[in-house]
């Protein structure tokens, strides 16, 4: 049976793994400290927690400071909040600086929940891949997720990682490659690519079994890093496959799907499609009733691949 384990799990795992083994690493919230799982790591090092309240300009700013004085802040909040009400911050402040600030974004896409659209991030991916220096990171499972957050805490600069609410499958093990900037291909297939990030990878394997059955031989990419995306994958696989679906829980205007169509429109030219939410905000629901009502499940990845395979054959 398929383990289930939410993504802001690993999140909070790696925070605790850090506390222990980097002295470094410091952690700031924005009273959502429980959701975010850095009550875990406040718990066990409340020296180095903070607890800045709902001030997320305020909260950017402190972790500013703080990475002036040699320290990694990670700054903890739900996407929509950290991006929307501190871009400024995060624009200005860090990445024109290149500062040592990691962010970790909670709540990405509809699969969240109840929670509906003041909380479900849906855009944040377009904010941070526009900004220079920043790393964008959408982790596919709870230990990817552990390992983005490890990883952050190595590499110099700003970095954005984004992680869900609900328990989803974990499809990866501990000893799958992962590397910034460096895309994972879970399926190997010749027909066309699905090319996905975050829950996304999940769906696009289902998809790629039913596919199967069809008489259709599908690759899953993982590409868990938006930026610096990997532009050697993409481009192998429109080589290769001839079609691209760019699969992601996020507005599709500027964000996963167009990060890697900016990517195949100037190398290799293919029949693209995209699954992703369509200029519409989140609403309230089952993650379940959500992910069908937003086009994101199997099902729909299956009918993309149709229509862009008679395109592509056309």
């Amino acid at each position: 049976m398929t383990e289930m384990k939410a993504t802001r799990d690993g999140y909070g795992e790696a925070l605790v793994e850090l506390g222990k083994t980097n002295p470094k690493v410091v952690v700031l919230g924005a009273d959502l400290t429980d959701s975010t799982r850095t009550l875990w790591f406040a718990e066990k090092f409340p020296d180095r927690f903070f607890e800045i309240g709902i001030a997320e300009q305020d909260m950017l700013n402190t972790a500013a400071g703080l990475s002036l004085t040699g320290k990694i802040p990670f700054v903890s909040t739900y996407g929509v909040f950290v991006a929307g009400r501190a871009w400024d911050q995060i624009r200005t402040t860090i990445c024109y600086a290149n500062l040592n600030v990691k962010i970790g974004g909670a709540h990405g896409g509809v699969s969240v929940g109840p929670d509906g659209a003041t909380h479900q991030a849906l855009e944040e991916i377009t904010l941070m891949r526009v900004l220079p220096n920043m790393k964008v990171i959408v982790p596919c499972d709870a230990i990817e997720t552990y390992k983005a957050t490890m990883l952050a805490a190595e590499i110099k600069g700003p970095a954005y990682i984004r992680f869900g609410r609900e328990k989803i499958p974990v499809i990866t093990k501990k000893d799958t490659p992962f590397k910034l900037g460096k895309a994972a291909t879970f399926r190997e297939g010749k027909d066309v690519s699905l090319i996905a990030c975050g829950y996304m990878v999940c769906e696009s394997l289902k998809a790629a079994e039913k596919l199967e059955k069809k008489g259709v031989s599908a690759r899953v990419i993982n590409l868990h890093t938006v930026k610096p995306i990997d532009k050697e994958a993409i481009i192998k696989a429109a080589k290769e496959t001839g079609a691209i679906i760019a699969c992601e829980e996020h507005q599709i205007m500027g964000g996963f799907g167009s990060a890697v169509a900016e990517v195949v429109v100037e190398n290799y030219p293919v029949p693209m499609r995209f699954i992703g939410i369509q200029d519409r905000f989140g609403e309230s629901g089952t993650p379940e009733e959500l992910i069908k009502e937003f086009n994101l499940d199997s099902n729909d990845i299956v009918k993309a691949a149709e229509e862009v395979l008679e395109h592509k054959h056309g």
